[in-house]
């Protein structure tokens, strides 16, 4: 019977800590900008940077990352990817599904070699959007 009581306080110690481990992660934009593929399926130009500012959450008790443009942008994340790292950036990537059920992938970079400076990549087959980005 006893065994029995401690498995079940380990199991309900196991899931209290994989709880504490979900967090919520603010951050503000500063800037965007697009890339797209032409007729030909080739990348094209970066668009000018355009000022903005918006909030964005990175929610992993509810595995989402929204981002409050005028038109809410939600991402719905369907597997975390494993962290890289090499010289100049630090990635955290999510395979994600949009508003209207599309596949994309999201990445938050850090750039170690620009002040840590930090931007969120939107990544479609056909567009790349890119918000700079700052933790709040």
């Amino acid at each position: 019977m006893n065994t029995i009581r401690i498995s079940i306080l380990i199991l309900f110690l196991s899931f209290g800590l994989q709880q504490a481990q979900a967090q919520s992660y603010q951050f503000k934009t500063s800037g965007f900008s697009v890339l797209e593929k032409n007729e030909k399926g080739k990348w094209g130009e970066w668009s000018n940077l355009d000022l903005v500012n918006l909030s964005v959450i990175l929610d992993t008790n509810k595995h989402r990352i929204v981002v409050y443009s005028m038109e809410i942008q939600l991402f719905n994340i369907e597997d975390y990817i494993e962290r890289e790292e090499n010289d100049t950036d630090i990635v955290y990537s999510f395979m994600c599904k949009d508003n209207d059920g599309k596949d994309c992938k999201l990445s938050i970079i850090t750039r170690k070699k620009q002040d840590y400076r930090k931007q969120l990549y939107i990544n479609y087959d056909d567009h790349i959007i890119v918000y700079n980005i700052f933790s709040v």
